[in-house]
C-alpha cells in the first residue's frame, strides 16, 4: 500500500494552540470538492470543527471550486460534516464542553485506500508569553543544529 498524500497543513495551528491529542475523521464531500482536493486546492488557515446536533461539523476549510465542474461546483467555505465513530463523538462532545478546549483540524490528506480524512487536534490556546516561549526553544535547536554542523566541517 502506498503512504497518505498531504493535501493541506495548518501550519499556524502549532503556533497558536497546545495540541492535547489528535484524532483522525473522514470527510462527507460532493464530487467537485474531490477533483478540487486531487488537484491539491484546498487550506486550512482559521478553520475548525464544532458539535452540533450530535454530530461534528468541519466550518471554514476553503475548498477551491473545481474549474471543470462549472454549474455542479460546491460552495468553497462551506461545512463539512466529519464522518466519526459514535463513541468518538461523545468523548469529543464532553471535551470541547470544558472551558478553552477546540478542535482544530492539523491535516488534510488522501489515506493508502484513497479516502479523503482529516487530522484533527484536542486543542487549548497559547497565551502570548507561550507563543514567545515556543520560538525562543525553536531558535535554540537551530543554534546547536547549526554548530553541531559546522562542527562536523572542521
Amino acid at each position: 500500500m502506498s503512504e497518505p498524500h498531504t493535501i493541506a497543513v495548518n501550519r499556524k495551528a502549532r503556533h497558536d494552540y497546545f495540541i492535547d491529542e489528535t484524532i483522525e475523521a473522514g470527510l462527507v464531500l460532493s464530487g467537485s470538492e474531490v477533483k478540487s482536493l486531487r488537484d491539491g486546492r484546498a487550506n486550512l488557515r482559521d478553520s475548525f470543527a464544532r458539535m452540533s446536533g450530535g454530530e461534528a461539523i468541519l466550518m471554514n476549510v476553503h475548498i477551491s471550486p473545481y474549474d471543470p465542474a462549472a454549474r455542479e461546483n460546491h460552495e468553497p467555505t462551506r461545512g463539512r460534516k466529519l464522518l466519526l465513530h459514535r463513541r468518538e463523538l461523545d468523548r469529543l462532545g464532553g471535551k470541547l464542553r470544558q472551558k478553552g478546549l477546540t478542535l482544530i483540524p492539523l491535516r488534510l490528506y488522501f489515506n493508502a485506500r484513497g479516502r479523503a480524512k482529516v487530522e484533527l487536534g484536542l486543542a487549548h490556546g497559547k497565551r502570548q508569553y507561550d507563543k514567545r516561549q515556543t520560538i525562543k526553544e525553536r531558535e535554540a535547536r537551530r543554534e546547536t543544529a547549526r554548530a553541531l554542523r559546522s562542527a562536523d566541517r572542521r
